[in-house]
């Protein structure tokens, strides 16, 4: 059947709902509609075999309950696909299964909202077996409360979700139960994975080398960033979501510190809830960080709502507030001489900030002797004593591989630790959980 006809890009038109916000009392930030539509372009340039052929905001007082659109622009915006031949409409914001239903049954076309959109991505970046599990379960919990099948209208045979595939998928089937069942097996083979993932962790630890971890809004340059100081080829290309599975290196930092280096899925704003739940566990490294680099685009014209949104998913996710940050504001090769200097002087003027270009290399050896400077003081030794009782916390101690010696006496165990104040204050948490304090020496 896939040879019946050539196989021809996916025509696709962007829209990007522009609907004022009703939350008046609060202070929730509306995003520049054009800048958005521009990031949704993006968003669907990442997508192979697909050619987007034409984008627009439509202003919306208030969204219509069963098709989105009101009758008038959904007439006009069915003339306009028809005539530029149109097989995939993309909608930059949430979309209900009935308001789906019936745009794609008036259009004639298959229709994606921005959380299937970034699924559909996320599955063709997806590259290790966590990524991949990820995936497949957001996936399934999208589809669940849709309980639609994979369209297959469209004569090519490719990879991905099915969302926006042709024949030769599997067809996932439209049956709660069945889903339900899929998504155990995947909670259950994802278990198992993070186990393994969690063992190569506590390796590193025994070692044990600290890990810094590059985070920032996709597409900042945070994989340019890596490849220059690890000498890596991470795929680095101006694409969103280009690095989808976290990349871990070790680098060597002035002063002889030798850390890991872990490049991260990049963030997004408004990413659906579906995903933050799912991709949590592809930011484990993120929360066992013992520095994060946030990397910014400073070229970028919304640069600060990108910012803040990175800053709140650290927050959503729980990164412990302790573990200290330093911003790398990449990209100033492309910014005009007057900004550019601007940029510098302000980042000059903060001992945590600091102006580069992964591309060219100018910045760098500060970033890094800042990055050694962060790391040096981290690490710092203790001695605890620990009750016979307190099994739990030795054993997590020994988990961490923090110890650096132990010596048993009658009373318990007298242990020597080298540790993060992260690591302390995790066992110190722990303490108050579990069966009673750890006693330092007198």
């Amino acid at each position: 059947m896939g040879h019946e006809t050539e196989a021809r890009p996916t025509r696709a038109h962007v829209l990007h709902p522009d609907i004022p916000s009703r939350e008046t009392g609060s202070e929730r930030r509306r995003r520049d509609p054009q800048r958005a539509l521009e990031e949704a372009v993006a968003l669907a340039a990442a997508l192979p075999d697909l050619v987007v052929v034409g984008a627009e905001v439509v202003r919306l007082n208030r969204p219509h309950p069963g098709t989105l659109f009101g009758s008038g622009k959904l007439e006009e915006l069915g003339r306009k696909f028809k005539e530029e031949k149109i097989d995939l409409v993309l909608v930059d914001g949430p979309v209900t299964p009935v308001q789906q239903r019936n745009l794609e049954k008036r259009w004639g076309v298959k229709l994606l909202d921005r959380t299937g959109l970034i699924l559909e991505i996320f599955s063709e970046r997806a590259r290790t077996r966590e990524g991949v599990l990820q995936v497949e379960m957001a996936a399934l919990s999208y589809q669940r409360t849709r309980l639609v099948r994979a369209w297959t209208h469209l004569e090519r045979q490719r990879g991905g979700l099915g969302f926006v595939g042709g024949p030769g998928e599997t067809q996932i089937e439209a049956d709660r139960r069945a889903i339900d069942e899929a998504l155990v097996r995947l909670r259950r083979q994802l278990e198992k994975v993070k186990k393994t993932r969690a063992l190569h962790r506590a390796a590193r630890a025994k070692v044990p080398y600290p890990v810094i971890a590059l985070v920032g809004y996709t597409n900042a340059g945070k994989s340019t960033l890596f490849n220059r100081l690890t000498g890596a080829e991470v795929t680095a290309k101006d694409m969103l979501f280009a690095t989808l599975d976290p990349t871990m290196r070790g680098i060597e930092l002035p002063g002889g510190v030798k850390p890991i280096l872990s490049d991260t899925v990049g963030f997004i704003s408004d990413l659906p809830t579906e995903l933050v739940a799912a991709f949590r566990a592809t930011l484990e490294e993120v929360l066992s960080a013992d520095l994060v680099v946030h990397v910014r685009d400073i070229s970028h014209p919304e640069t600060e709502e990108q910012a803040a949104d990175v800053r709140a998913i650290l927050e959503d996710l729980g990164v412990d507030p302790a573990v200290p940050v330093l911003e790398v504001w990449n990209k100033i090769d492309r910014l005009p001489p007057e900004e550019r200097a601007a940029a510098e002087a302000r980042a000059a003027r903060d001992a945590h900030v600091f102006a580069v270009s992964a591309l060219t290399g100018e910045g760098l050896e500060a970033l890094k002797a800042a990055m050694a400077s962060a790391l040096e003081g981290e690490r710092r030794e203790a001695h605890l004593h620990l009750d016979f009782s307190q099994g739990r916390e030795r054993a997590w101690l020994h988990e961490e591989g923090v110890v650096v010696a132990e010596r048993q006496d009658e009373d318990g165990f007298d242990i020597k630790v080298r540790w993060t104040p992260r690591q302390a204050a995790e066992f110190a948490r722990l303490g108050t959980e579990g069966s009673g304090p750890a006693h330092p020496p007198a």
